[in-house]
């Protein structure tokens, strides 16, 4: 056992192995100008039409591709042809590539750091990630029988595990699907029926979930347990066991990029979760685009991302775009969230310099003491999941002495969209500019253009060319994935407006435009004002009924501490009044209700369909 609490610098992590070492100078320059000869700067070259060959020029191309992203317009103009090679395995031709002597560090680059609220630390390279993926692929095929195309549902917490299953399910063709430990067994039901899964694989956190609802699930042929090796369940493969009679030797499939390789159920305003479906190229290669704009990382970067490894954000920053580009993952397995706890982690582990958190922990966070921790300064703050508030960004720069967030917008439907970064100005509230390789535009109902300044649809388009990243249907469900195709774009859901300079604003999720009075509302700005109370931690906005105006802003607000004995009466109105100063009068809340929680989904974000539904009783 080792203390997680030892301080380790950047670019110092011993991986257990072997040191690291540094490819020389003339190597470097050798693999660089490789690699632009084969990209001639215009996006991917023709020869990745062809399975295989030039290889090894691909890698240098995109994975060694470390240009510094300092001109935002230049990065515009170079992603403007970027596509997916026909043929593309994120196993094969990412974690092999970091795992072999042909990268940088010759297969010693940390892939994995790992730590848990009991003082346990694993570190894995990526060597170590691909041997032991490529031992589990033989268990997949040659152990529980399955075969490309079958599909698997992972529920496990942040454990090493979770990792390699992926990796591993990528490698043999299994299409995987990841839930959070916080599903129940209804929902672990809808999943393995909907998908139609061929094996699960879960542990203690989840199995008594799980077996009260496997034998509703006839398509299920193999279950998997992740605990001791005396852990015996009946009906169950123990996965220890089972790794320890596989072997190496697994001959990783050619899939076309086009081939489906994962599902992420995704909630709508009504009805089940969705099963969005992605593909190798989608996700595998399409998340070059949020490895490259939204993390920008190289190897000798160390991500933490906090999210739940059933949240696509996890596939986002704690697997694909990190490891895309040979970077280091951080991972802390914990039950609850302290803020002062992950702000301790920062503080030890100083070679950790790009955090992921969602706007609702880090309200959290910047309500404790910053500047008694010396490194945040130099942490790239990132946030997503739903827009920051423009305090919230002033808190964490005044509080770190110099730090930003960050904002990043994406979709389980899409890779990295839009965002800030520091290479343009960062305007507060903003949701920043499209990515580069990404054509974002403000549209209306029928997928038309709208000028500036103008309310409208955020519309990625897919005419004449599909862009990387976008998933490629709802399975099951035709209707719903023609619904959210207008004209040339792919309609995100999510209202906006783009300035004059090509910012974009986030205004709400379509559903949850306020119509009142003749005005249009959006909840964000309301709970934005809000915010800037003492007394406010965290609100959510939605339309109430109202017999005058057909609806009205309400707002259901979670006090701070401080404030939860003042008499409601006069709070409600102090807020009111507040909200009248902040923004226009017509927004502010007629009605408010304080509560002790707010309801979310799995990944942190408000449900405010919940709440609405609630206020219009269609409960």
């Amino acid at each position: 056992m080792k203390d997680h609490n030892k301080s380790i610098r950047r670019g110092d992590i011993n991986v257990g192995l072997q040191e690291i070492v540094r490819v020389s100078e003339r190597h470097i320059t050798s693999l660089l100008d490789m690699a632009h000869r084969c990209f001639h700067r215009t996006g991917i070259p023709s020869f990745l039409r062809t399975p295989f060959k030039c290889r090894r020029q691909w890698v240098s191309s995109f994975l060694l591709d470390n240009e510094p992203f300092n001109n935002y317009e230049e990065h515009r103009k170079k992603m403007q042809n970027f596509s997916v090679p026909e043929y593309f395995n994120f196993a094969r031709d990412v974690v092999d590539f970091w795992g072999s002597d042909r990268s940088p560090k010759c297969g010693s680059s940390p892939a994995l750091w790992w730590i848990d609220d009991q003082g346990h630390e694993k570190k894995f390279n990526f060597q170590q990630i691909s041997s032991l993926s490529k031992r589990l692929a033989n268990v997949f095929v040659n152990h529980c029988g399955l075969k490309k195309g079958d599909t698997l549902i992972v529920i496990l917490p942040r454990i090493p595990e979770w990792w390699i299953i992926y990796i591993a399910a990528i490698r043999a063709g299994i299409i995987v699907s990841s839930g959070t430990t916080q599903l129940r067994p209804k929902d672990i039901e809808l999943r393995l029926k909907s998908s139609g899964a061929n094996c699960i694989i879960t542990d203690s956190s989840s199995v008594q979930n799980v077996e009260k609802v496997i034998g509703n699930c006839a398509g299920v042929q193999s279950k998997i347990y992740i605990g001791q090796k005396s852990d015996t369940l009946p009906g169950w493969k123990n996965y220890k066991e089972l790794m320890d009679k596989s072997t190496e030797e697994f001959e990783t499939i050619n899939s076309r990029s086009d081939e489906p390789m994962t599902l992420y159920f995704t909630s709508g305003t009504t009805g089940a979760p969705k099963m969005a479906e992605h593909t190798h190229g989608s996700l595998g290669f399409g998340h070059f685009v949020t490895a490259r704009y939204m993390l920008d990382v190289f190897h000798n970067d160390v991500v933490w991302n906090i999210s739940d490894t059933g949240w696509a954000k996890a596939g986002y920053s704690s697997l694909f775009a990190t490891w895309l580009r040979g970077a280091c993952v951080f991972a802390h397995q914990t039950n609850r969230f302290d803020a002062r706890e992950f702000l301790e982690i920062l503080d030890r582990n100083q070679a950790i310099n790009v955090f992921c958190v969602p706007p609702t922990a880090l309200r959290l966070i910047v309500k404790e003491n910053l500047s008694k921790y010396t490194h945040l300064h130099k942490v790239k703050c990132l946030s997503a999941g739903e827009p920051v508030n423009p305090e919230l960004l002033e808190e964490w720069q005044e509080g770190t002495r110099g730090g930003h967030v960050y904002e990043a917008y994406g979709q389980s439907e899409t890779v990295f969209l839009c965002g800030t970064y520091p290479c343009i100005k960062i305007k507060p509230g903003s949701m920043g500019k499209p990515a580069p390789g990404i054509d974002l535009e403000i549209v209306d109902e029928e997928g038309n253009i709208l000028p500036n300044n103008v309310e409208g649809n955020v519309g990625l388009r897919v005419k004449p060319h599909r862009p990387v990243g976008l998933f490629t249907k709802y399975v099951d469900d035709e209707k719903r994935t023609q619904s959210v195709y207008q004209g040339d774009f792919y309609m995100t859901g999510d209202k906006a407006v783009r300035d004059e300079d090509g910012y974009f604003w986030f205004v709400g999720r379509a559903d949850d435009i306020i119509l009142t009075a003749g005005y249009r509302i959006g909840p964000f700005e309301v709970e934005s004002a809000l915010i800037e109370h003492p007394a406010v931690l965290e609100s959510a906005v939605v339309s109430s009924p109202d017999q005058v105006r057909g609806e009205v802003v309400k707002a259901f607000v979670i006090r701070t501490e401080k404030y939860k004995t003042r008499d409601e009466g006069e709070l409600r109105k102090e807020l009111q009044e507040h909200v009248k100063s902040i923004t226009a009068p017509y927004k502010y809340p007629r009605k408010i209700d304080f509560v002790e929680e707010l309801p979310k989904t799995v990944s942190g974000k408000i449900r405010r369909v919940e709440l609405r539904n609630r206020e219009w009783g269609r409960e």
